[in-house]
């Protein structure tokens, strides 16, 4: 439980952070007074969301491939992985940026957005989407860390990019008078800022980023691509699930979506930590199973589900006693301040559902089983939302959609959980009867192997 809670707690410092300079990005653009630019901000944030996440999947299978071959005692493995992935990252995310920059009007409008909100939507998004590759890589260089056990170094990455950020947006967006424009070129400096500070831990303090020659990146390119392929999958649910409330709620206008946006950059900032501890966890138990631990599989993961739960109801005791504070800070006010309220007092529980299932998922995305975190995932986006929500706003406009949203995780958050530890269970059996592949070596410098050679993740 210590090593959860401290790997789990300096993630999501950082990551905290990150979401911090987000929703200050949005509590500055409200006091511009402007109902389009909160509501044009709630679009983009929608639509980055799906570039993100496909660049999260590809950070856990650099992440888990490097904890693995740290975990069987073989560094120079691990620095090869590390290379690899790092460059198919940057070759797949600038792909995926320059697929998406001249179709963001499109885009967007499938999402609902119209007229003067779409206008700055997309004004944003120009200037923030051709980043992507670097914050990506960036991302990739802090997975890296995270499998090395260097959780201070991982902080830092997002720690000091988010900081960097929440020091220009209000000299960009008040002090040069550029509004919107401000915020997308300070994410821009920030994501730049990611990546040096990603790179520099992975390659000069780790030396763990070798690329490899053509015939080794191809070998390599098999193994990456399985964790990483259905990873990515898996990640890619959920804006979709998100894409889907957004549409939904823009039916009911800008204040309704000006709403949903500010729940949006609320959710990360209060759950960060349970976002981080599926992170956290990740390269545990890859490197438990490198080591055959398989005690400490299970153990990993009751530690990880009692965390999330005690986290989350002092969260939601938190949100529910802040709930008015929290909408008047953002200026909310009518249909805005109701969905915010709402989501405090009651959707925000449902993260005790969403928890579970985000741990289930790092264990399957690390313990080769990462189809199964795709199949969640979807499912939880697709049968947990779209009929939920659907339904929440036929009968009661956009609280009934959230109150949807919120009730579709509770079958598959519970589902995931259970499967997860059968599939410990079956990797156990299996493995028993196999020989190891190799020796790990007593003194091996895993972060998580003590000088006896005792795991202990």
């Amino acid at each position: 439980m210590g090593h959860v809670v401290t790997m789990t707690a300096t993630g999501s410092i950082g990551l905290v952070a990150i979401f911090i300079v987000d929703a200050l990005n949005l509590f500055y653009i409200s006091l511009l007074g402007q109902e389009e630019l909160a509501a044009a901000i709630g679009y983009a944030g929608t639509l980055m969301f799906f570039a993100i996440s496909v660049a999260i999947g590809m950070t856990i299978g650099a992440s888990a491939l490097v904890a693995r071959a740290l975990g069987a005692g073989d560094r120079e493995r691990a620095a090869r992985n590390g290379g690899a992935a790092l460059l198919f990252i940057g070759l797949s995310m600038t792909a995926i940026a320059a697929l998406i920059w001249p179709n963001l009007h499109f885009l967007t409008g499938l999402l609902g957005a119209r007229g003067e909100t779409q206008a700055i939507a997309v004004g944003f998004l120009q200037i923030v989407v051709p980043s992507t590759p670097a914050v990506a890589i960036g991302m990739g260089a802090a997975g890296i860390l995270r499998a090395v056990g260097d959780a201070r170094r991982a902080m830092y990455v997002t720690l000091i990019g988010g900081a960097i950020s929440a020091a220009l947006d209000p000299v960009f967006i008040f002090g040069l008078d550029l509004g919107v424009t401000g915020a997308a070129i300070a994410t821009v400096i920030s994501r730049c800022a990611i990546l040096a500070i990603g790179l520099h831990g992975a390659i000069v303090v780790h030396n763990l980023v070798r690329l490899p020659d053509p015939a080794t990146l191809t070998g390599i390119a098999r193994p990456f691509l399985l964790i990483a392929g259905p990873a990515v999958m898996t990640q890619l649910a959920t804006p979709v699930g998100n894409a889907y409330v957004t549409a939904q709620i823009a039916q009911f206008g800008d204040d309704a979506v000006a709403g949903w946006a500010v729940i949006g950059r609320l959710i990360p900032v209060a759950f960060g930590a349970v976002f981080a501890l599926s992170g956290a966890v990740g390269p545990i138990l890859a490197q438990n199973l490198g080591a055959r631990k398989y005690d400490r599989l299970r153990s990993a993961m009751r530690d990880a589900l009692i965390f999330t739960i005690i986290y989350v109801l002092s969260v939601c005791a938190a949100l529910a006693i802040f709930a008015e504070p929290i909408a008047d800070l953002f200026g909310a006010t009518g249909q805005a301040r109701e969905l915010i309220v709402f989501f405090c007092l009651f959707a925000a529980i449902s993260f005790l559902f969403n928890g579970g299932l985000f741990v289930a998922n790092a264990a399957f995305n690390n313990l080769g089983y990462a189809l199964y975190s795709t199949m969640f995932n979807w499912g939880r986006s697709t049968l947990g939302v779209i009929p939920f929500v659907w339904a929440g706003a036929k009968l009661y406009g956009a609280t009934g959609a959230i109150a949807g949203w919120a009730l579709g995780a509770v079958v598959f958050g519970i589902a995931s959980v259970i499967v997860c530890f059968r599939v410990i269970a079956t990797i156990e059996h299996r493995d028993d009867a196999e020989p190891p592949t190799g020796p790990v070596p007593p003194t091996a410098q895993s972060p998580f192997t003590s000088a006896k050679g005792a795991t202990l993740g």
